[in-house]
C-alpha cells in the first residue's frame, strides 16, 4: 500500500436535510459561475452508476434543462479500465492491463462443481448436494469470495482458524475451504481472468498509483462514498489529499454527542463515516459543510431527530433525562399501520399518485422489500402509470423466463397434469397452431385424461389414458399429441437420462422452447426472444451456453432444479417508458437521490433493517477471528439508508402488521421513534386509510340474491336415483346444475386414488367377496377377501398415501367384516350385492321413476328383507333419518317391499342397517336404522310424491341450500350458486 501525504484530507459533508445530487451540483455550480466551461474539467467519483445518473439529472434540473458541458463522472464502485483517467506519460499502459473479470455465471458452475466433485463428502451418511442445491451453495460461496477479495484477505488465513475449536460440521466446511484455496486460483488462472472484487480493487490501486505518481490538473471531488471498501478508502484518501481534491461525504451526523461518537457500533448508521474518518485521520469537528447555495433544507431538527433515533444503545439513557418536543421536527412527517401488504401498496400507490397532482414534485417508494415493490407496481397501472423500479422484475417471473421454467419442469416430471396444463396454458404456448385452437385441444386433453387419477408418466402414458377415455374428439387429440411428442422428444429424452451435459440440455430445451412457443406466422418461435424480457433472457441463455461448456455430465433429472437456481437472481429492468417523477428504489439504490416525496415502506423488523443472517460458509467466532465484518455491518448500511431518507422534505413511513396473515414487529426504527415522541398516534396518517378503503368500494353496490331458477316443466327431470332424492331436498340447485343444464363437476388434477377411490375399492371389494362366497365362508376367509382386495386397488397400491395409508385400514376392515359376516350367515338364505331396482310414481307431471343401487340386499330364513348399505364416511343422523332428510335407505325398502329389485322377489321389509367401514378403532361397527321399517318407508314414500308434485309446479324454483341449517355434505356447485355471496355478504362481496 502507498503511504498518503501528510497533507490532511479536504473533506466536506452534505447534510441529510438537503438533497445530495442538487447540493452537489449547486456548489459545482457556484464554484464555476465565472466560467460555466471550466465545469468541464472537473472528475467526480461517485459510489454507483445510478449515482452518476442522478447528478448528471440534478445538473439539468439546476440549469433548467438547458445545454452544459458536464463533469466527467465515474463510479467507483462498478469502474472500468474506460473510467479511469490514467495520465499514459505517466503509466505505462501494460501496468494498465488487468485480466477480466470472470463472468458470474461461469463462476457460479465452476464452483458448483467444485462443490459437487471436490469437497462436502458427507461423512453422517446423508447424501451429498443436487446440482441445484450445489448452485445455491455456489452463489453464497461467490458472495463469501467477493467478500474476502474485497476486505483484502487471503485464504491462507484460514490456517490460523483451528478446526479443532469449531463444531463437525464447520471442521467439513474449514476443509472444503482449504480445498478451495488449493484448486481456484488455478482454475481463475486456467480461465484467464480473476474475481470481480480483485479486478475492482486492482483498477482502484492502479488509479491510486497513477494519481501518486502524477497528479490530476483538474479539480477532483469524490462525493457519496463511505469509504466501506478497503481499496475505495484509499482511493479516497487519496483524493482528499491532491491539491486540488476532495472529499463530499453523505449525511454527517452533527448532532451526536462525544460520548455516544466514542461508543458506535457496526449497527449504527454513521460507523462507517468514523471508520472512514479514523482511517483519514480526521477529526469529526474538521468536516465542513458543503455550500449548496439555493437548495432547500428540511428544518435541522429533522436531522437531529434522526441523531436520536439512531443513538447507541449504551447511550439512550439520555432520552429520559431531559424529554424534548419534536412537533416542529414532525411536521412533514406520517405514519400508516395497514392489515396487510395488499393495503400497504394500495396506500402507498394512492399517496404516489396524489403526488403527481401537484406540479414538478418527485416521488419515491424506497423499501428492500421486493414483494411490496412489485405490488405497487401493479396497483400503478391502475392510472397506466408505468413506475421506474430499479430493482426490475425477476427474469424467471416474466412471461419467456417462467416458460422456459414451466417447460423444464413439465419433462422433469414426465407430463404430469399439473405442470403439463401450467406449461401448456401459458400465453407463449402455441405449438405452431393459432392460440385459440392450442387451447381447445389443450382443454380436450384436460377434460379427457388429466382430471382425476395422473395418468402414466410421459407423452406414452398420456396416449393410452386418450385412448381408453372415449373422448369424441380422440382422433384429433392423437394427432395433436403425437406433433407435441416429435418436437418434445429430444428434450425428454435428455431429461429422462441417466447422464447428460448441462449444454446438450439447455440446447434441447431451447429447441422445444422454441417450437412450442412457434406460431403458423413465427414458426421459428423467434417470438420468444421479442421485446426486454426476451432479449434478457436470451443473453442469459447464450451467457449459460458460454459457462456450461465444461460442466461435468448430470442426472437429466436435476436439470430442471439446476436450471431454475441459475436463473435466480437474475433481473430485467425496462429502459423506456416509466413515469419520469415517481420511483420505486432499494436503499441501495435510493442513496444520494433526491425526491420531495419519500415513503419507506414494509419497515418490519427482518425487512428494514434485515435479519443478520447466518453464512453457510463461516460462523461469526470464524468471521471475525478471519477478519471478515461481521453481518451487523448490514444492519449499519441500512440504518444510514434510513436515516437519510428519513431526513427529506416530506416522508410517510408504512408497514403491514400482518404478512401471509402472520403478525409482524415492527421495526426497531419504528419503536424508537415511539419511545421519542410518546406515541406513533401523534403521526398517524388515518385519511389514508380512509382513501384506501373508499377506492376499493365499487361505484355501485346491491344485495346479492340466491338463484331462483324456474325451468320449463318439459325441462325438469322425470328419472332420480334413491341417493339424488336427498340433494333434491336439501339442494335443489344442485339438481338443476347436473340434471337440467347437463353440468358435470370436474375431477381434480393428479387427484389422489386412495381419496378419490377409496369407497369403491372397498365396496368392489366386499361385492365381490360376497358373491364369491355365497353360503358358509372358508377357514382362510380373511386372506381371501385381502386378495380380492389387492386385485381392486391394483395399481392404486403403487401410491404411497394408499399403501401406508388406506391398505392397512383394508386390512382391519376385513378382520372385522369376516367376523360379523360368521356370525350372520347362519341367519341367511340368500345375500344379493350391487343390485338395481326401479320404481314409476304416478305425478302430476307424468311418470317418474325413481332408481337404485343397492349395496346389498340380504334374506333372513325366519323371513324378511334386510337392506344393508356400506359406509366407509360419516353415517346420516338418526334425526335426519326419522325427518326424512335422508332417506335412501327407506326408498329402497319401498322399491324392495314393492318388487323394484331385479332378481328379488316382492317382499316385506325387516331391518335397515348400516355398515360403517373406516378401518380405525374400532374398524366397522353396525347401525340398524329401524327393525320393522313400515313407518318410514310409509312416510319416504308419500314424502317423494309430495316433492315430485311440488317441481311438477313450473313455478317451484331450485333453490340453493334453502335451509342452511340441513345443508348436504357434498357441495359441488356452491360456487356456482355464489352461496357465499348471499350468505355472508361481508366475506363474498356483491353479486
Amino acid at each position: 500500500m502507498i503511504k498518503p501525504s501528510p497533507k490532511p484530507p479536504r473533506c466536506f459533508t452534505i447534510p441529510p436535510g438537503k438533497p445530495f445530487v442538487d447540493a452537489l451540483a449547486a456548489g459545482l455550480l457556484e464554484e464555476t459561475a465565472a466560467d460555466p466551461s471550466l465545469l468541464a474539467d472537473y472528475r467526480i467519483l461517485l459510489p454507483t452508476r445510478r449515482a452518476v445518473r442522478a447528478l448528471r439529472e440534478a445538473f439539468l434540473r439546476l440549469n433548467g434543462g438547458r445545454p452544459m458541458l458536464l463533469p466527467a463522472m465515474t463510479p467507483i464502485g462498478d469502474i472500468d479500465e474506460e473510467a479511469l483517467f490514467f495520465e499514459t506519460s505517466a503509466f505505462p499502459e501494460a501496468e494498465a492491463s488487468l485480466p477480466p473479470a470472470i463472468p458470474e455465471l461461469r463462476r457460479r458452475l465452476l464452483l458448483s462443481e467444485l462443490i459437487l466433485h471436490k469437497g462436502l463428502a458427507r461423512k453422517d451418511g446423508l447424501a451429498p448436494p443436487s446440482p441445484d442445491q450445489a448452485a445455491l451453495l455456489a452463489a453464497e460461496l461467490g458472495r463469501l469470495l467477493d467478500r474476502v477479495e474485497t476486505e483484502r484477505l487471503s485464504f491462507e488465513g484460514l490456517l490460523k482458524l483451528a478446526p479443532e475449536d469449531y463444531a463437525s460440521h464447520w471442521q467439513e466446511t474449514l476443509g472444503f475451504l482449504g480445498i478451495l484455496t488449493e484448486h481456484w486460483p488455478a482454475i481463475l488462472m486456467a480461465e484467464g481472468c480473476i474475481g470481480p472484487a480483485d479486478r475492482r480493487n486492482r483498477l482502484l490501486e492502479l488509479q491510486l498509483k497513477a494519481w501518486m505518481k502524477t497528479p490530476p490538473k483538474g479539480p477532483v471531488v469524490a462525493a457519496g462514498s463511505t469509504g466501506s471498501i478497503p481499496a475505495t478508502a484509499d482511493l479516497l484518501n487519496r483524493v482528499g489529499r491532491l491539491a486540488n481534491g476532495r472529499l463530499v461525504l453523505p449525511g454527517l451526523d452533527r448532532f451526536m454527542d462525544e460520548e455516544s461518537w466514542a461508543r458506535l457500533d457496526p449497527t449504527h448508521p454513521q460507523f462507517g463515516l468514523k471508520q472512514l474518518l479514523e482511517r483519514l485521520e480526521i477529526a469529526r469537528a474538521a468536516v465542513r459543510d458543503w455550500p449548496a447555495p439555493g437548495i432547500a433544507e428540511t428544518p435541522p431538527l429533522r436531522a437531529e431527530l434522526a441523531s436520536e433515533l439512531m443513538r447507541p444503545a449504551a447511550t439512550t439513557d439520555a432520552w429520559h433525562r431531559g424529554r424534548r418536543e419534536w412537533n416542529a421536527a414532525l411536521r412533514e412527517v406520517s405514519y400508516v399501520e395497514c392489515r396487510d401488504p395488499t393495503e400497504e401498496a394500495g396506500i402507498i400507490a394512492l399517496l404516489l399518485r396524489r403526488a403527481l397532482e401537484e406540479e414538478e414534485t418527485r416521488a419515491a417508494l424506497v423499501t428492500p422489500d421486493r414483494n411490496l415493490a412489485r405490488r405497487v407496481a401493479a396497483e400503478l397501472r391502475r392510472w397506466a402509470i408505468e413506475v421506474d423500479d430499479s430493482g426490475g422484475t425477476p427474469l424467471g417471473a416474466t412471461a419467456p423466463g417462467a416458460f422456459l421454467r414451466l417447460i423444464a419442469h413439465l419433462a422433469g416430471e414426465a407430463m404430469a397434469p399439473v405442470p403439463l396444463l401450467a406449461c401448456f396454458k401459458h400465453p407463449l404456448a402455441v405449438g405452431g397452431l393459432p392460440p385459440g385452437a392450442f387451447r381447445r385441444q389443450t382443454r380436450a386433453l384436460e377434460a379427457a385424461v388429466l382430471r382425476g387419477p395422473r395418468p402414466g408418466s410421459g407423452f406414452e402414458g398420456l396416449k393410452r389414458a386418450l385412448e381408453a377415455s372415449g373422448h369424441p374428439e380422440k382422433a384429433k387429440l392423437r394427432a395433436w399429441l403425437a406433433a407435441l411428442e416429435t418436437a418434445a422428444k429430444p428434450f425428454v429424452q435428455a431429461v429422462a437420462g441417466r447422464k447428460a451435459r448441462l449444454k446438450d440440455l439447455l440446447d434441447a430445451h431451447v429447441r422445444f422452447a422454441e417450437s412450442l412457443a412457434a406460431t403458423p406466422e413465427e414458426p421459428s418461435g423467434s417470438r420468444l426472444w421479442a421485446g426486454e424480457a426476451g432479449e434478457a433472457l436470451a443473453d442469459f441463455i447464450a451467457d449459460l451456453r458460454q459457462a456450461a461448456r465444461s460442466f461435468p455430465p448430470l442426472a437429466g433429472a436435476s436439470y430442471a432444479g439446476l436450471f431454475e437456481s441459475l436463473l435466480a437472481g437474475h433481473a430485467v429492468r425496462p429502459k423506456l417508458g416509466q413515469h419520469p417523477r415517481i420511483h420505486i428504489w432499494g436503499p441501495l439504490e435510493a442513496r444520494l437521490q433526491h425526491a420531495d416525496l419519500v415513503i419507506l415502506g414494509g419497515l418490519n423488523e427482518g425487512t428494514w433493517p434485515p435479519e443478520a443472517a447466518a453464512d453457510p460458509w463461516m460462523s461469526r467466532p470464524m468471521q471475525a477471528k478471519f477478519g471478515l465484518p461481521l453481518p451487523e455491518r448490514r444492519i449499519g448500511l441500512a440504518a444510514h439508508d434510513f436515516a437519510q431518507a428519513f431526513s427529506a422534505l416530506r416522508v410517510v413511513l408504512t408497514r403491514a402488521g400482518r404478512v401471509e396473515n402472520v403478525p409482524t414487529v415492527p421495526s426497531r426504527w419504528l419503536l424508537r421513534l415511539e419511545s421519542l415522541i410518546g406515541s406513533l398516534e401523534a403521526i398517524a396518517a388515518k385519511e389514508s386509510l380512509r382513501w384506501c378503503a373508499f377506492l376499493q368500494q365499487p361505484i355501485e353496490t346491491f344485495a346479492a340474491c340466491a338463484p331462483c331458477p324456474r325451468p320449463l316443466l318439459a325441462a325438469r327431470p322425470r328419472k332420480l336415483s334413491v341417493t339424488e332424492i336427498e340433494t333434491w331436498m336439501r339442494d335443489p340447485y344442485a339438481i338443476y346444475a347436473r340434471r337440467i343444464l347437463k353440468l358435470e363437476p370436474l375431477d381434480p388434477l393428479d387427484a389422489d386414488p386412495g381419496a378419490a377411490e377409496r369407497g369403491r375399492f372397498i365396496h368392489e371389494a366386499l361385492d365381490r367377496f360376497v358373491r364369491a362366497h355365497p353360503g358358509r365362508l372358508p377357514k382362510d376367509a380373511v386372506a381371501k377377501l385381502l386378495a380380492i382386495g389387492r386385485q381392486v386397488f391394483g395399481a392404486a397400491l403403487a401410491y404411497p398415501g394408499v399403501a401406508a395409508f388406506w391398505w392397512p385400514r383394508f386390512e382391519r376392515i376385513a378382520q372385522w367384516f369376516v367376523a360379523k359376516e360368521n356370525d350372520r350367515r347362519a341367519g341367511l338364505l340368500e345375500s344379493a350385492t350391487e343390485v338395481r331396482g326401479r320404481l314409476v310414481f304416478e305425478a302430476p307431471g307424468g311418470a317418474f321413476l325413481l332408481t337404485a343401487k343397492a349395496d346389498r340386499i340380504d334374506r333372513l330364513r325366519e323371513g324378511g328383507l334386510v337392506i344393508l348399505d356400506y359406509k366407509t364416511g360419516a353415517l346420516p343422523k338418526p334425526k335426519d333419518i326419522e325427518a326424512g332428510l335422508s332417506p335412501q335407505l327407506p326408498l329402497e325398502a319401498v322399491l324392495a317391499a314393492a318388487g323394484g329389485f331385479e332378481g328379488l322377489a316382492k317382499e316385506a321389509v325387516a331391518e335397515l342397517l348400516y355398515l360403517r367401514l373406516s378401518g380405525g378403532t374400532p374398524p366397522g361397527e353396525e347401525k340398524t336404522v329401524q327393525k320393522n321399517p313400515e313407518k318410514l318407508m310409509l312416510e319416504a314414500r308419500e314424502g317423494l310424491a309430495r316433492l315430485i308434485a311440488a317441481f311438477d309446479d313450473p313455478a317451484t324454483p331450485y333453490l340453493s341450500e334453502p335451509r342452511l341449517t340441513v345443508r348436504p355434505a357434498y357441495r359441488a356447485y356452491e360456487h356456482l350458486a355464489r352461496v357465499q355471496e348471499w350468505t355472508n355478504p361481508r366475506e363474498g362481496g356483491d353479486s
